[in-house]
């Protein structure tokens, strides 16, 4: 495994259709595994993934093992405070278990050095992302959102079960 190489490339915006198929599809696996089917349309939907990728700052980011595609990223970076966020992040599910998750990560790392805090978000029941953020990345748990404490900055529905569950990570350079 170690004789593989993790690299990036920012996608050309004719890979925008493909990408988001991908990210559905992977996205689909968690929802499906802890739920057992999808609700109506996919996840995220079309509209939420247009919003991430035309964000102010936004970077859409194939994910390639040897040169072929395995997953992706959209980050956002603001070059002011140099506080960034991990929007979106898939590994293909033929790809998972394989440790691309990790040196991918790493590689976004490496590609914005001037990161001051990197922030992501993910579902309480993305077990896989948590061990891989807090265990494998470095991240921390930094809030817990619910119904009980909504997100302000993601106020509406995601169409998950139980949508208003979400941890909040940060990671200080």
């Amino acid at each position: 495994m170690q004789d593989t190489q993790v690299t990036l490339a920012v996608a050309d915006p004719r890979d925008l259709p493909a990408f988001k198929k991908e990210l559905q599809d992977a996205f689909a696996v968690a929802v499906i595994e802890e739920f057992g089917s999808l609700p109506d349309g996919p996840i995220p939907s079309d509209s939420d993934l247009d919003e991430s990728i035309a964000a102010p700052g936004a970077v859409v980011l194939h994910i390639l093992c040897d040169g072929r595609k395995v997953g992706g990223a959209v980050v956002v970076i603001d070059d002011d405070t140099h506080r960034n966020s991990l929007s979106l992040f898939f590994i293909s599910s033929r790809e998972h278990g394989r440790g691309l998750g990790f040196r991918a990560w790493t590689a976004i790392e490496r590609m914005y050095p001037q990161t001051r805090v990197w922030e992501t978000h993910t579902p309480y029941f993305e077990k896989r992302n948590i061990h891989l953020y807090v265990n494998k990345c470095g991240f921390k748990i930094v809030e817990f959102f619910s119904d009980r404490h909504p997100d302000p900055q993601f106020p509406g529905p995601s169409g998950l079960p139980d949508d208003d569950a979400m941890f909040r990570f940060e990671k200080v350079m």
